[in-house]
């Protein structure tokens, strides 16, 4: 009876064996099965947020921008005329003053006696004169008569000539004492501003002075000179030799700050060879005197205005290996590169004069991973970076202000 036991324990243990194997090829065909049959997972990039605007029409002022220096019409250094001791002085340091005011004095008490000195020896002179005119008529009665030598009457002629000739002497160094009279009564040769003293009263000056008495500054009107470059000069000279006046605008050194507004008036008649510049001046009424002289300003001329111009945002102007382009927002949410040729711009704005058209979408902000046929997001209201429409330069306005302002100045 032990036998067959025993055989029944193994068929018993090998039909489960055999089981165990089929699960497990059926297992192994149900992972084969869904392997071959899943879907490929989709394997498309993310949609880039990015900010998109849409290009605009409007003004572009054309505008070049330079560094300048305040450069006054007049800068005087009052030079003494001649030699003395400085008695007086009649202006106070940093005062306005008038052309013809009264600046200082200088003692005139030795060149009142050299004009007094003058005037008796022309009084001598004179006096000498008549007694040879006297002596001419007599002797030309004698010599028609011929009761004298004919060379005494020529010689006498002769001595009135130089009697004559030193009354002109004597008149003329008396005209020259007044002349010094004068020049010892130092006044502005203009109108502006006097600096610090240069020299106090009780100081001998000398007519070979260069430090001069003092140094006068005209303030109002006043000019601005700065430089161009050469291949910027072509259109300021149409413009310019048109008649147009020119506005231009200066801003504080830092940029912050606008401090007046003029004209072009000048251009420098030669190019700078070292620098490939030449050199303009603007003239400015500074009434209120915020141009200081030989201070550092910023120039921004207004040379023309573009009407009706296709305008993006500057950040959205790219340059690379295919020029200067933009990402253009396609309809399916995508971007392609599209070249485009570049005009003037402002900072804030830049001109396509062409390559884009008004309306169309390009992006402004996202666009570090961005390539021609990505896919983008268009960032919604509140999330960083949203859709905004392109804007008119915001100072246009100012610059028609200034040309409108030349024009009736």
């Amino acid at each position: 009876m032990s036998e067959p036991v025993a055989t029944s324990g193994i068929r018993r243990s090998l039909r489960w064996r055999i089981v165990m194997i089929l699960l497990a090829a059926l297992l192994l065909i149900l992972i084969a099965f869904h392997l071959l049959h899943r879907r490929p997972a989709n394997r498309r990039p993310a949609a880039q947020v990015v900010t998109v605007t849409a290009a605009s029409q409007g003004d572009m002022p054309e505008v070049m921008a330079a560094l300048g220096t305040v450069t006054p019409v007049a800068t005087v250094t009052v030079l003494p005329q001649l030699s003395g001791y400085l008695t007086e002085v009649g202006y106070q340091e940093g005062q306005e003053v008038v052309k013809g005011q009264f600046l200082a004095q200088i003692d005139p008490r030795q060149y009142e006696i050299d004009k007094q000195q003058a005037e008796a020896q022309l009084a001598k002179d004179r006096a000498s004169l008549a007694q040879a005119q006297a002596d001419l008529a007599r002797y030309a009665e004698l010599a028609e008569r011929q009761s004298i030598a004919g060379q005494t009457y020529e010689d006498e002629k002769f001595t009135v000539q130089q009697n004559q000739a030193m009354v002109k002497a004597d008149l003329a160094s008396i005209a020259q004492y007044e002349l010094d009279l004068t020049y010892c009564r130092i006044t502005a040769p203009v109108s502006g501003r006097v600096g610090l003293r240069l020299v106090d009263p009780g100081n001998y000056v000398t007519a070979s002075s260069t430090t001069g008495i003092v140094v006068l500054t005209q303030m109002k009107p006043t000019t601005v000179q700065f430089t161009v470059p050469q291949d910027a000069l072509s259109n300021v000279l149409q413009r310019f030799g048109a008649g147009t006046k020119l506005p231009v605008t200066v801003y504080s050194s830092d940029n912050t700050k606008q401090l007046a507004t003029g004209t072009l008036y000048a251009i420098s008649n030669q190019m700078a060879t070292a620098t490939g510049t030449v050199t303009l001046r603007a003239t400015f009424p500074n009434d209120d005197e915020a141009l200081f002289p030989n201070e550092f300003v910023n120039v921004k001329l207004l040379v023309d205005t573009l009407h009706d111009a296709v305008l993006v945002p500057t950040p959205a102007v790219q340059s690379g290996a295919p020029g200067d382009y933009v990402y253009l927002v396609n309809p399916d949410d995508t971007v392609s590169v599209h070249k485009v040729t570049l005009g003037p711009s402002d900072g804030k704005n830049t001109v396509i004069m062409s390559g884009l058209s008004p309306r169309q979408n390009v992006v402004t902000d996202g666009m570090d991973r961005l390539s021609d046929g990505a896919r983008v997001r268009v960032a919604a209201a509140g999330e960083p970076g949203h859709r905004t429409p392109a804007a008119a330069p915001q100072h246009a306005h100012q610059y028609r202000h200034a040309a409108s302002a030349a024009a009736a100045s």
